[in-house]
């Protein structure tokens, strides 16, 4: 049998839904291993993003891929969520975390601006670890929702310093 590229279309469709956008109805992960991967694929696709050499673009190119990312997070923790709500959690979390998100933004900036042939491999183990950063925080933030608790800023900053730390060395051992 032949691959058209139909085919190879269709594939690709049939595995994003089974991986990404349809990850909330599979049955043989559990609810765990389905966050863990969407917070893997998601940062290593905003990390590839990061590899493109414009200086500063990267939160036009992250920002809405962060958010979809905690739609699939709200979807999987039973809280399905729009794409707009899920841009106000976004920046919800990166509100009460921001100063040490824009810190990371502009280094990812002058990074590219300073060295513009290293700043693929510099950024990607960075934004992998900023995106898994978010993506953990918003999990943790959307966990204790549902159990109708009220996420205190204190409690997001120190979960936020403690994601960017394991996220930091998920990245380094990243290899797009």
């Amino acid at each position: 049998m032949t691959s058209t590229p139909q085919n190879l279309i269709d594939r690709l469709k049939a595995r994003i839904q089974r991986e990404v956008t349809e990850i909330e109805a599979r049955a043989d992960l559990t609810t765990e291993e389905k966050v863990s991967r969407i917070i893997h694929i998601f940062s290593a696709t905003c990390a590839a993003a990061a590899a493109q050499p414009l200086p500063f673009a990267d939160i036009f190119i992250l920002t809405p891929i962060q958010a979809y990312m905690g739609a699939r997070l709200s979807a999987i923790r039973g809280m399905p969520i729009s794409d707009a709500k899920a841009n106000e959690l976004l920046k919800e979390v990166l509100g009460t975390v921001g100063m040490g998100m824009l810190a990371q933004q502009a280094a990812l900036g002058l990074y590219k601006v300073g060295l513009p042939f290293l700043a693929g491999v510099t950024t990607i183990p960075l934004v992998y670890g900023l995106t898994f950063a978010i993506g953990r925080t918003m999990d943790y933030y959307l966990k204790e929702k549902a159990r109708g608790k009220v996420v205190s800023a204190v409690d997001l900053k120190r979960m936020w310093h403690d994601y960017q730390k394991e996220g930091r060395s998920k990245g380094k051992e990243f290899k797009p």
